[in-house]
C-alpha cells in the first residue's frame, strides 16, 4: 500500500515539475527572445493596418453612396483606431525601456523586456482577431432615396376631418386596408402627400413606401419600387417567385405601410406580392383612385374616403390666396375675380392655375378670362376631364408670357414624368426654343428661369423621386396640354401610360397618313414589339424612343425620310451596327444614344455634321473613333458612365474646337499615347464644363491644371476611383485621393481647390495641417462642403483662425491625430494639454454651416464650455449634428454653448464609447435659466437619435431640478445605452410622435 501511495505522488510531483518548468520557460522566452515577440507584433499591426486601409475604402465608397455604415463595422473601426493610437503606444513606449540597461548598462533590463514581450504577444493576438472580424461582406446598408415631399401642403377645413381620421385608421390594429376617392385635380395625391410627410416625421410606421400606379399598371414596376423601399434585392424575373419573395418580406415586416397612389382599375395584390388582410397586422396599406368602385368592389378596403370639390368660401380664399391682393382693390374686380373662380369648379388645380396666370393683373385680364372661360368647350378629347376644368389650365397655358415659354411647357408635358432636365435642355436647344443664348451656360440659365416660371404658375412640378435635377406634370396638365400639342396631328406622344393606343400607333405607321405632317414623336416605354420599315414622317423634327426593351431594334432604312429631324433621342436599344440612315440626318442637332448597346462601329455618328450635341452616355462603347473629331460644330459630349471605355482616339479631342461642355465621369479612360492625352483637354479654349477622373495628378503634363482655371463647373476626381460619378448638388466639385501632401500638389490643382464648392480630400499623408497650403494666402470664400477623411497625420484642418462664409456641410471622419480644427488654438491654448483642447475654439467661424459629422476622431472635447457671445453665435444655423466613433469624448454640449444651437432639428450620436453625458453644466447657470424652472434648448429638435453608447447615464445634468423642454420632438431613439438610467426633459408638442428606447429612463422631469 505504501509503495502506491509513493508512486502516485511520486507522479503527481513529477507532473508538476513539468508544469512548473514549462511556465519558467515561457516566462524566460519572454525576457530572451523579446525581439522576435515585438516583430510578431509589427508583422500582425502591418496586416491590420492593411485591412484597416481597405476597410476605410469600403466605407469611404458606401458613404460616397450615402449608404449606412453597419453597427459592426462602427464598432470595429473605433476598436482599431483605438488599439492604433493607445496600444502601440504602450508597445512602443515599453521597447524604449527594453532596450535601457540596469546597473550602470551592465545588465539587460528584465522587467521591461518581460513587460514587453507580454504585451506584444496579447497585442498581436488581439490584432489577429480583429483582421478576422474586419472582412466584412458588406460594410453599409444601401441607401434608399427618401421621395422629396412638398411641404407646401394648403389646410382645407372641409378636408381636416378625413385627414385626421385617416391618421387615426392608421393608428388602430384593426384596420388593414384605407381608400381615398374623388375626380382628378381634387387633391387626392396632395392629402395623401400630406398623411406620408407628417408619418415620416412621427415615425408611426418603420417604413413607408409609396408606389404611383397610373393607368396601365406595370406589375414588376410596383414590385421593383416597393423593394427598393425595403432595401430587397429582387433581381428574379419569374412572376411568382418575385411576387413570393416580396410577400415573404412584407409579412415579416413589424409595421410598414404601403400607398398605391391612382390605381384606375383593381390590382391584384397576391400578383404584387403584397399581403392585405386583417391576419397581416404588421402591413397596411393606404390607396387612391378616381373610382370609389376601385376601392370597394376591387380591393374591398376596410374604409373609404370622399375627397369632395372644395365648398364656395374654401375655394375663394384659397383663389384670393393665388391670386393676390389684387383681387380686394376695387369691387368690380373683386366682383369679376369671384365669377371666374366659380368658372374653376372649385377644384385646387384649375383655382390654382388660373389665379396664377392672373395673379396681379389689371381688371382687363380678368374681364377676358372670364369671357373665354364662358364660352363652349369645342376641344376637350378626355373623359377624364371636365369642360370647366379644362378650359381653365387651357387659359393658363394660353396665357403664359412668351411663345418661347409656352413651347417649352408643351414639351415639358409630353415629356411628362420624371425627366431630367439636362436632357429637356439637349432637346429645347437643338428644336431652337431657347433663344437669345450664345453658350451652353447661357442657355442652361435661361430654361431654369423658364421652368421656374412654369413652376409659380403651378403647370409644373417638382419630381417626387429625391432628385431636384428632374421634374413632373400633373395628369390634368399633361392631358389638356397632349391636346393643344396633337392639334392637327402635329405631335404624336406616347407613354406607358397610354399604352392601350400603341396598336393603333404601329397601324398609322404601316399607312404612313397620319403621320406625314407629323413633327414631334414622343414614345416612353411604348409596348411595341416590332418598327415600320420605315419612317414617313418628312416634316418630323423630334424622334424620342424612351425604352426599357433592348431586344427592339430599328430597321436600316427606318429614318430615310425623316431627313429635316433635328433631334433623335433613343434608349436601351441594341444596335449592331446603328441603322444606315442616320448617317442620311445631316440636319441633325442633338443625338442621344444613352443606356444603348452600341458596340464598336460609330463612325457613321462622324457624317453628322450639324450635330450640337452627342450623348453616349451609359452605353457599352469602349473606343470613341477618330470620325467623332469631324463634329467640328459640337458643344457638348457626353460618355459619362461609360464604364468599358477606355480609349479616346488621338487629335479627336482638339478638333472639336467648339466643344464647351465635356462630361468623362465614370469612365476607364487611359490617357496617353497612343491615345488622347491630357494635354488636348487644354486646346478646347471653349470649354467652361469638364467632368473628368485622373488616376494619377503627376501624370498630368505641366500647366495643365492651372490651364483648367477658366472652367466655370467641373467635377474633377484626382486619385483612384472615388465613387461613381452621379449627380451632385455642387457646380464645382475637386475630390482628391492623394496618398501624398497638399504641397506635393500642382499649382493649378490648388487654385481649383480654392474654387471649389465642394472639397472632397481622403489619404492625405504627411501631413500635420490639412489645408495649411490652401489658406495660406486668401481665405475658402466659396466652399459650401467639406469632407476630409482618413488622414492619419493630421493634427488640424487650417492654420490660423480661417472665416468659411458659405460653408454648409462639414465632415471630418478618420483622423486618429486630430487636436483643433485650428493650429492657432493648439498655440493659445498651451496651458491645457493638447487632447484637452476643444476642436473648435472661440473664434473658428462659420455663418452658414448647416451639417456637421465628426466620425472616428480621437479629441476629448468638440466646443469650448463657455462660448462668448461674438463668437459661436457663427454656428447658430445648424440643423444636422452626427457625432461617430469619437471615443475619447465623455461631454458633448455645455449649457452655456448648447443654447446656441436655436436651430438643430437632427441630432444623432452613435458609438462613443465613453460618454458619459450630451449636455453637462459648467457650473455658470445663466441669469435668465436662474430663474426658469424650463431650459428651452434646441427649440426646432425633430429628431434624436443615441445609439451604442455604454457609458451613457443621461442626456443632461440636473440643472438645479430644471427641466429641458423639446417643443417639437417628432421622434427619439435609444439603442444599446445599458447604464442610461434618467431622461431629464419635457415634450410640449401636441400631435403624434414614436419613441423608441428600453428600459425606464423617464422620470418626473418629463413633461
Amino acid at each position: 500500500m505504501d509503495t502506491i501511495f509513493t508512486g502516485a505522488a511520486h507522479e503527481v510531483t513529477t507532473a508538476a515539475a513539468k508544469g512548473i518548468f514549462r511556465q519558467a520557460i515561457r516566462h524566460i522566452r519572454y525576457v530572451i527572445f523579446y525581439q522576435k515577440f515585438v516583430a510578431e507584433f509589427e508583422k500582425e499591426k502591418k496586416k491590420l493596418n492593411i485591412e484597416r486601409t481597405s476597410v476605410q475604402e469600403d466605407v469611404a465608397f458606401a458613404l460616397a453612396n450615402l449608404e449606412n455604415i453597419k453597427t459592426n463595422v462602427q464598432e470595429w473601426r473605433h476598436k482599431v483606431d483605438e488599439i492604433f493610437t493607445e496600444e502601440a503606444k504602450k508597445v512602443n513606449d515599453l521597447e524604449v525601456k527594453a532596450k535601457t540597461k540596469c546597473f550602470f548598462g551592465l545588465c539587460p533590463n528584465i522587467k521591461s523586456r518581460y513587460q514587453l514581450s507580454k504585451k506584444a504577444e496579447e497585442d498581436a493576438a488581439n490584432f489577429k482577431k480583429l483582421i478576422d472580424d474586419g472582412r466584412f461582406e458588406r460594410v453599409g446598408c444601401p441607401y434608399v432615396a427618401e421621395p422629396i415631399i412638398h411641404t407646401d401642403f394648403e389646410t382645407f377645413q372641409s378636408r381636416e376631418e378625413v385627414f385626421h381620421d385617416i391618421m387615426e385608421l392608421l393608428k388602430d390594429a384593426t384596420t388593414s386596408m384605407i381608400g381615398v376617392y374623388g375626380m382628378a385635380g381634387v387633391g387626392k395625391s396632395w392629402l395623401v402627400n400630406e398623411v406620408e410627410r407628417q408619418l415620416r416625421e412621427v415615425k408611426l410606421f418603420d417604413s413607408v413606401v409609396t408606389v404611383t400606379v397610373r393607368q396601365n399598371a406595370d406589375i414588376k414596376e410596383i414590385q421593383n419600387q416597393i423593394a427598393y423601399s425595403l432595401r430587397l434585392e429582387l433581381e428574379e424575373n419569374s412572376p411568382y417567385v418575385r411576387a413570393r419573395k416580396l410577400y415573404e418580406r412584407l409579412k415579416n415586416e413589424k409595421n410598414v405601410l404601403i400607398i398605391l397612389d391612382d390605381l384606375w382599375k383593381k390590382l391584384d395584390l397576391e400578383e404584387v406580392g403584397i399581403p392585405f388582410g386583417s391576419q397581416y397586422k404588421g402591413c397596411k396599406i393606404l390607396l387612391t383612385s378616381r373610382y370609389q368602385n376601385v376601392l370597394n368592389n376591387g380591393e374591398d378596403a376596410t374604409k373609404t374616403f370622399a375627397i369632395g370639390d372644395l365648398d364656395g368660401e374654401e375655394a375663394w380664399e384659397f383663389f384670393k390666396k393665388m391670386a393676390g391682393d389684387i383681387v380686394e382693390s376695387d369691387e368690380e374686380l373683386r366682383s369679376t375675380a369671384i365669377e371666374v373662380a366659380k368658372k374653376c369648379a372649385r377644384l385646387p388645380l384649375a383655382l390654382a392655375t388660373v389665379a396664377r396666370a392672373l395673379r396681379n393683373k389689371p381688371l382687363f385680364f380678368w374681364r377676358d378670362a372670364l369671357q373665354q372661360l364662358q364660352r363652349p368647350c369645342l376641344e376637350k378629347s378626355s373623359d377624364d376631364i371636365s369642360a370647366e376644368v379644362y378650359k381653365a389650365i387651357k387659359y393658363s397655358i394660353d396665357h403664359l408670357s412668351s411663345e418661347d415659354l409656352k413651347q417649352i411647357f408643351l414639351l415639358c408635358s409630353l415629356l411628362r414624368r420624371d425627366t431630367r432636365i439636362e436632357d429637356l435642355l439637349r432637346y429645347a436647344l437643338a428644336l431652337g426654343l431657347i433663344n437669345g443664348a450664345n453658350s451652353m451656360k447661357a442657355a442652361r440659365d435661361r430654361l431654369l428661369k423658364m421652368l421656374s416660371t412654369l413652376k409659380e404658375s403651378c403647370l409644373l412640378l417638382d419630381s417626387k423621386s429625391s432628385n431636384k435635377e428632374y421634374f413632373d406634370v400633373h395628369d390634368l396638365t399633361y392631358i389638356v396640354a397632349k391636346s393643344i400639342a396633337s392639334k392637327d396631328n402635329q405631335v404624336l406622344a406616347l407613354t406607358e401610360e397610354d399604352k392601350d393606343e400603341d396598336e393603333d400607333v404601329v397601324t398609322d405607321w404601316r399607312t404612313g397618313e397620319s403621320m406625314k405632317e407629323c413633327n414631334k414623336v414622343i414614345l416612353r416605354d411604348p409596348s411595341i414589339n416590332e418598327l415600320p420599315d420605315q419612317l414617313n414622317s418628312p416634316q418630323l423634327f423630334l424622334f424620342l424612343l424612351l425604352s426599357k426593351d433592348l431586344s427592339l431594334t430599328l430597321p436600316d432604312n427606318f429614318f430615310k425620310e425623316a431627313k429635316n429631324l433635328k433631334v433623335l433621342g433613343l434608349t436601351c436599344m441594341h444596335f449592331s451596327p446603328l441603322p444606315s440612315s442616320i448617317g442620311l440626318l445631316t440636319s441633325l442637332s442633338t443625338l442621344c444614344l444613352d443606356h444603348c448597346n452600341l458596340g464598336d462601329n460609330l463612325t457613321i455618328i462622324g457624317a453628322l455634321k450639324s450635330l450640337n450635341v452627342l450623348s453616349l452616355a451609359g452605353s457599352d462603347i469602349k473606343i470613341v473613333p477618330k470620325e467623332i473629331g469631324h463634329l467640328l460644330k459640337l458643344k457638348l459630349l457626353d460618355v459619362s458612365g461609360c464604364t468599358k471605355l477606355k480609349t479616346i482616339s488621338a487629335d479627336v479631342l482638339p478638333s472639336l474646337s467648339k466643344l464647351e461642355e465635356l462630361y468623362m465621369g465614370g469612365t476607364s479612360i487611359q490617357w496617353g499615347q497612343p491615345n488622347a492625352s491630357l494635354a488636348e483637354l487644354n486646346t478646347l479654349s471653349h470649354l467652361s464644363t469638364l467632368e473628368v477622373q485622373i488616376p494619377n495628378a503627376k501624370a498630368a503634363p505641366e500647366d495643365f491644371f492651372q490651364k483648367l482655371q477658366k472652367l466655370e463647373r467641373y467635377k474633377i476626381c484626382i486619385g483612384k476611383e472615388w465613387e461613381r460619378f452621379g449627380n451632385y448638388q455642387y457646380s464645382r466639385t475637386l475630390k482628391l485621393r492623394l496618398n501624398t501632401s497638399i504641397d506635393d500638389l500642382d499649382h493649378g490643382i490648388k487654385k481649383l481647390a480654392k474654387r471649389t464648392q465642394d472639397l472632397q480630400l481622403d489619404e492625405l499623408k504627411g501631413v500635420k495641417i490639412a489645408l495649411e497650403e490652401l489658406t495660406d494666402e486668401e481665405r475658402l470664400l466659396h466652399l459650401q462642403n467639406l469632407h476630409i477623411q482618413n488622414g492619419l497625420d493630421i493634427e488640424s484642418i487650417i492654420n490660423d483662425r480661417n472665416q468659411f462664409p458659405q460653408l454648409q456641410s462639414l465632415t471630418l471622419e478618420g483622423l486618429p491625430q486630430l487636436v483643433s480644427f485650428c493650429s492657432q488654438d493648439k498655440i493659445d491654448g498651451t496651458s491645457l494639454p493638447q487632447r484637452e483642447l476643444p476642436l473648435f475654439g472661440e473664434k473658428i467661424s462659420f455663418p452658414s454651416l448647416e451639417k456637421l459629422r465628426l466620425s472616428s476622431l480621437n479629441v476629448t472635447r468638440i466646443w469650448h464650455n463657455q462660448l462668448p457671445n461674438v463668437s459661436f453665435c457663427t454656428h447658430e444655423k445648424l440643423t444636422t449634428l452626427k457625432i461617430d466613433g469619437c471615443g475619447n469624448i465623455k461631454y458633448l454640449l455645455s449649457f452655456s454653448m448648447a443654447k446656441y444651437l436655436d436651430h438643430l432639428k437632427y441630432f444623432e450620436i452613435t458609438a462613443c464609447n465613453i460618454l458619459r453625458e450630451i449636455i453637462f453644466s459648467e457650473n455658470i447657470i445663466e441669469e435668465e435659466s436662474q430663474a426658469a424652472t424650463v431650459l428651452s434648448l434646441f427649440p426646432q429638435l425633430k429628431s434624436l437619435e443615441l445609439k451604442d453608447l455604454p457609458h451613457l447615464s443621461g442626456f443632461c445634468s440636473n440643472s438645479q431640478n430644471k427641466v429641458i423642454e423639446f417643443p417639437f420632438l417628432k421622434s427619439m431613439t435609444i439603442y444599446n445605452c445599458p447604464i442610461l438610467e434618467g431622461f431629464i426633459c419635457r415634450y410640449t408638442s401636441e400631435g403624434n410622435r414614436r419613441i423608441s428606447s428600453h428600459g425606464d429612463l423617464f422620470d418626473n422631469k418629463v413633461g
